[in-house]
This record gives structure tokens, sequence and C-alpha cells, in this order.
């Protein structure tokens, strides 16, 4: 009797443990913290040591040094660095900032900062210094970020070094100095050497071709729109679910009745407590210079969207990461908790990173905006047809640059993305590299540009020429390319010095055909068109028009030859493949060992990750699952028990759904419990693995599917169990304010 009072207890608190947490979420009203009184011009920026500012810290020879740096990537003097340095600790001061630091972004996803305080003492004098050398270089310990077997335990020198091109900021009043990190031997520990890397291979690559249009381009840099799109849950919630406080996703839950499917929620009136929360992290954000520009509920419940100006690729990445920083410390204040998983709710869409890129010269020229003159338009093909190569030829690589656990709950969905690469060209520009394609040799003249019957007739494209196609993961939309299949919580780096580097080598390609062409005699315009038309009619098979969600594209792609990622272990085989390794490699952006280690820690998080979801649902069934379901399956055999006693041989007339509820109950009971047995199981086999690459094929193939069975059962029995004693909080709850 003792026992079964406790447990009694026990249950009734579990039950109401959840029900707290409803209480606790129905309080909170909606509030603004960071309101401003000033219009945002006004304080846009103030958090931000830009050029402008500089100049009035620093002497005139210590500022154009900076100057040079950031705008032309030109090497920073280190004689100058301990003035530059005490130009930035006296802004910094004047700002209330009491510490520094290098903010980086390990091979995390994420970022990572070691808080320095300026203060010192001497004699027992306290004083504030920070010198060059502390401004130059930080060094954090490589061993213990991730870093694929280029640092070994006992090794554990690393440098984070001052990137100039992404302008200092204060943050909690420390001065963030952007940063990339490298190892004692000079690997990239992180994704911005890479990125940095491609951007100057591209700009030379992309320089090269538009000097075919114009001799004044020196140079070409990428610019980027990151559309970052969200959740939100009440915080009370939030801790209520173990699994979305350790994992960011719920790993059970049965779907809501109503979740997404009356289309009302997307570009729907934002709810004032919403409301509020964007006002406040825009307000910070704006402090920062991220120039935010849009705001919008999203499609599933309670699925947000923001979005910033373009600007340069470098700058877009950084302000993104620290975006995400500024979002979930100002939720915190609203209690709410923002959730950057792809995929945190079953039966809804999932969240991405649309990332607009584009390339422009630093004439001022967007190469990928069609022009009104025919040699604008040829311009305009050569780079479209240079992409639409690079693309062809690596689409795999480029799909598993976004390829991860979590954004594999999303790939392949009846949501963006696919999970096989396509190019949407709109049904204008389809129309005009059709017939560039069919046109025979004959037709272009190569006396001069405007004999070239296609660039003639090529009518005017304007910006919203052509529809848009959320279905396609790479969609040209006016003056840019779409990449639609970047996970939310990812570091766009990541995939962003892919798609610049396989960019990079088709226009170097390009570039090497046109001086064949014209070196074996042939006019210059008409060396360029016949260009363009190999390098599309070599990439017809990426362009494609239609719903890439449906299954004839799936079987259409596999008869063009196009990989569809169907597995993310095996989709990162693609880092062995020797066009892989060249590629990085000639462009000087990776090593083949630093390739190998992305390689080898891209399977880690896999099995890290997969891991922890799989120790979560077992827990979560054991101790909340089962314990409820039990204490309501004794419940209704009570009822039965008591329905027997009053009715005698003809109780089955009277509680025949109570029984058949019943074995339900005690069949997923049983099937609970063995399948969490079997999980277990898998996973220890699965450790046994030495071979990294194996044991993350291993954990994607029998972990994962043993924790798919394990929450059918789970699911399906909170269905039947009484909903007072139900201990999580329900998708009706998380889902809806």
């Amino acid at each position: 009797m003792y026992l079964c009072a406790r447990l009694d207890n026990f249950f009734q608190f579990m039950a109401t443990f959840r029900k707290r947490a409803l209480d606790e979420a129905a309080s909170h009203q909606p509030h603004r913290f960071y309101e401003e009184k000033a219009s945002v011009s006004e304080y846009f920026g103030q958090n931000v040591l830009d050029l402008d500012k500089m100049r009035g810290y620093m002497s005139q020879k210590a500022f154009e040094a900076v100057q040079a740096s950031v705008l032309h990537g030109a090497k920073l003097d280190r004689s100058l660095a301990d003035e530059i340095a005490e130009g930035m600790k006296e802004w910094a001061m004047e700002m209330g900032a009491t510490h520094y630091t290098h903010l980086f972004q390990p091979l995390t996803d994420s970022t990572a900062e070691k808080h320095e305080a300026f203060v010192s003492v001497a004699d027992d004098v306290a004083f504030e210094k920070f010198k060059g050398t502390a401004l130059v270089q930080q060094e954090p310990d490589a061993s213990s970020f991730p870093n694929g077997g280029l640092r070994n335990t006992f090794e554990a020198r690393g440098y984070s070094a001052w990137d100039p091109s992404s302008p200092v900021f204060i943050m909690d009043g420390t001065l963030c100095i952007p940063s990339v990190f490298v190892s004692y031997t000079g690997e990239a520990l992180d994704t911005k050497v890479p990125h940095l890397k491609s951007l100057s291979a591209l700009s030379e690559a992309a320089a090269s071709v538009a000097q075919l249009f114009d001799e004044n381009v020196k140079s070409v840099k990428v610019n980027l729109g990151i559309e970052q799109e969200y959740f939100l849950v009440d915080e009370a919630l939030y801790n209520a679910r173990p699994d979305l406080m350790l994992s960011g996703r719920t790993v059970i839950g049965h779907t809501s009745a109503k979740d997404q499917q009356l289309e009302d929620h997307y570009f729907g009136a934002i709810p004032s407590r919403v409301s509020c929360f964007m006002k406040d992290f825009e307000t910070e954000a704006y402090k920062l210079g991220i120039m935010l520009q849009t705001r919008h509920n999203e499609v599933a419940p309670n699925q947000f969207e923001c979005a910033p100006m373009f600007c340069d690729a470098t700058k877009a990445i950084d302000q993104n990461m620290m975006l995400m920083i500024i979002m979930q410390k100002v939720a915190h204040k609203h209690h709410l908790k923002v959730i950057f998983h792809e995929k945190p709710f079953d039966g809804v869409n999932g969240s991405g990173k649309h990332c607009n890129w584009s390339v422009v010269t630093d004439t001022g020229v967007n190469l990928l905006s069609p022009g009104k003159t025919p040699t604008k338009n040829l311009q305009f093909l050569s780079f479209y047809a240079s992409v639409l190569k690079a693309v062809h030829k690596h689409h795999y690589l480029l799909m598993a640059s976004v390829a991860s656990l979590s954004n594999s709950y999303r790939l392949g969905g009846g949501e963006a993305p696919p999970a096989v690469m396509s190019v949407f060209s709109g049904s204008t520009l389809y129309g005009i590299f059709k017939s560039i394609m069919e046109m025979g040799d004959a037709e272009v003249s190569s006396h001069s540009l405007e004999s070239i019957k296609v660039v003639n007739s090529l009518p005017e494209i304007f910006p919203d020429n052509t529809d848009r196609n959320r279905t396609s993961p790479f969609a040209f939309t006016g003056n840019r390319f779409e990449f639609r299949a970047v996970g939310s919580s990812q570091n766009v780096a990541s995939a962003a010095y892919v798609l610049n580097c396989i960019v990079a080598e088709s226009l170097k390609e390009f570039r090497a055909e046109v001086d064949a062409l014209e070196a074996a005699g042939e006019d210059r315009s008409s060396a360029v068109m016949s260009t363009v038309r190999k390098f599309v009619t070599a990439a017809k098979d990426i362009m494609f028009e239609g719903n890439g969600y449906s299954r004839e594209w799936e079987i259409e792609a596999a008869s063009r030859g196009l990989r569809a990622i169907k597995n993310v272990t095996e989709a990162y085989e693609v880092y062995h493949e020797q066009q892989t390794v060249d590629l990085f490699g000639k462009l000087g952006v990776l090593a083949l060992n630093e390739v190998e280690a992305r390689f080898e820690i891209l399977n880690e998080t896999y099995v890290k990750k997969l891991q922890i979801e799989a120790r979560i649902i077992g827990d979560m069934c054991l101790n909340h699952v089962i314990p409820a379901a039990v204490r309501y399956q004794n419940i209704l055999i009570e009822n039965v028990k008591g329905i027997k006693e009053i009715f005698g041989k003809d109780y089955l007339d009277y509680c025949s759904s109570e029984i058949e509820t019943l074995k339900k109950i005690s069949k997923y009971i049983n099937s609970v419990s063995a399948d969490v047995e079997s999980l277990v199981e898998a996973r220890k086999q699965a450790n046994k693995i030495s071979n990294i690459a194996l044991r993350a094929k291993a954990y994607s193939r029998d972990v994962k599917e043993m924790m798919d069975k394990v929450r059918i059962s789970a699911d399906n029995l909170e269905m039947l169990i009484d909903d007072e004693m139900w201990p999580l909080p329900k998708y009706r709850e998380l889902l809806f304010f």
C-alpha cells in the first residue's frame, strides 16, 4: 500500500508538471524590453566600429592600413597593430566594454569565444591595456574543438586570428573581434578560412571572364542575402520537453489535429507576443549594423522568418551567426525559446536558410543580372552558363555540403528542398537556353555580336520576368540564385565555400575555352557564344522546370544521372571522390588532410547527435511514457473490475471498449519496452565499430530505424492515455500560443 501510494503521488506529480508548464505559459504576456525612442537610422550600427568611426581613433597611417585590408584584402603591417588595438580599446571602453574576445567559427556550426579582460595590474595599480599581439592573435585549445584528427588531445595549441574583412563590435560589454581559427601547423579548423580562400579564387576566375566584356574589372565579390527561418516555443513548455532541451527536436509526439493544413499561418497576422520579440531582436540587430528588412509568419504554426538586405558574403555570414545569438538572448527575456533545428516537429514544415547568391564586379555590375544590350546579355549568359555547368558537375557535392542529421529530417520531404539537385531557370530563360542548344554552327557569324540571332532576339529580362519555383533547391530569381537547401541551424559558410569553389572552377574553364577558340582565329563574341552553348549543353540535365517534389522527377532525375541524397552518411563519401579533392586542391582552398578532416568531423557529428537523440527517446519512453501508460492501464483495470462486480457475467456487454483500449495499451507498452531494448542493443553494436564512417552508417541504418519504431508506439500511446495523465506538453500546446 505504501509503495502504491508513493507511485500514485509520483504519477500525480508528473501529470501536474505539464499542467504547471501550461499555466506558466499562459501567464506570459507581450512586452517590449529593448524599445528605442529614436528612429532606426539614428542608432543603426552604434555598436560597430566601422571605418568611419575608426578614423577618429588612430593615425592616418594606421587607418589607411586597416582600410586597405578591409577594402582590398591587403596584409596588415604588424608594426601598426599596437596603435590599432589601442584605438579599438579606447572606443570599446567608451561604449562600456570591459573585455575583448576573438569570435571564431569552429566546425560546430556555431561560434566560439574566450573573453579576456582589458584590466591589468602592476605594482598594485590597475590599468587597462590591449596590445596589438592580443588583437591579431589568441590561442584557444585546438584539440577541444572538432578537428578530424588534425590535432591530438595532447597537441592543444591553435590560433584564432583577426579577420579585418568583418568589423569589430560590442556585445554584452565585450569587444568582439571576428576571427579565423587554424591549428598550430596551419590547417583550417573553421568554416571561415576555406570560405575566405574560396572568395579569393572566385574573384580571380570571375574577373578573368568579366574582362572579356570590360577590361576595367579588377575583382569580383560575392553578395549574400540569408533568409532565416525559425520556430518559437514558450520557455515553460520547452523546459517540460527533455527532447527539445537536449536535441532541439521532439523525438516523440503525435501530430496535432490542426497544424498547417488550412494554410492560414503563412503571412498571417503576427501574434502580439511574437511581434514584441521580433521588434526587440531587430532593435539589437540594428545596433550591430544588421539591416533586417523582412519579418513574417512562415508556413508551419509558430514558425517565422526574418531576412536582411544583401551584403558582402563574409559580412552576411558573420551577421547571420550574430543574429542567431541575439535572437536567443532576446527570446529569454520574453520567456520564449528560439528553435533553429531543421525539423523540430514531425508532420509540419521544417526550417532552412534561403541563401541568395550573386556576384558583383568592383565596377558595380551584377554579373547575374540580364542587361538591355546584346553585350550585357552575352555577359549574363556567360556567367549563367558557368554556374549551370558547375552545379551540374558537382551537384552531389553541393547537396552533401548541407547534409546533416537535422537537415536529413527535412531533405527529400514534401517541402523544400528535394533530395536531388536541380536548377530552375524559368520559362523565359529556359526557352533561350533551349534555342542556344538547338542552334547550328552555321547560324553563328564571326563578324559581329549583333549577327548572333539568339542574342539579338533575347528579350529584356526583368527581375520578375519568370515565376518562382519553391520546389527547386537552386532557383534563379531574377538577378541571383537562391540556394534553398541550407539548414536553419547551419553555418552558411560550409555551403558557400563549396558553391564559390565549383563556380570558380567552371569560370576558369570558361575563360580557357574562349581563349583557345580565339587563338584558333575565332572572333571573341563568337567564341564566347560557342562556349556558352557548350556549357549549357553539357549541363542541360541539371535544368528542370517542374515539381521537384514529385515521384516522376525522382525517376527522371535518376535517368539523367543526377544523384539523390538518400542517406546522409553515404553522401559524405563524395569528399573522398577524386573530383572533390582535385577541386579544393587546385584552387588552394582545402588540402587533402583538411578535406579528410571534414569527412571525419561530419561522420563524428552525425553519430554523436543521433546517439543523443537515441538516449533521449529511450529515457522519455522508460521514465515518462510507460509510467503514464501503466497508470492509465491500472485505472482501466479497476474500472473493468468494478463493472464486472456490478453486472456479473454480463459485464462484457458494458466494458468492451475499455478492454479493447486495455489491449492496445498493453500491446504498445510491450512494443515500446522491447523496441527501446533493441535500440540500446543497436547502439551498442554500432559503437563497437572503430571506423567512424562505418559507425555513422550503422547509426543511420540500424539506430535510426529502431528510433522510428519506438516513436510509432509512443505516439499511439499518447492518443490512448487520458490527457490529464500525459506528462509531456503536446504538439497542440507547443505549436499554438
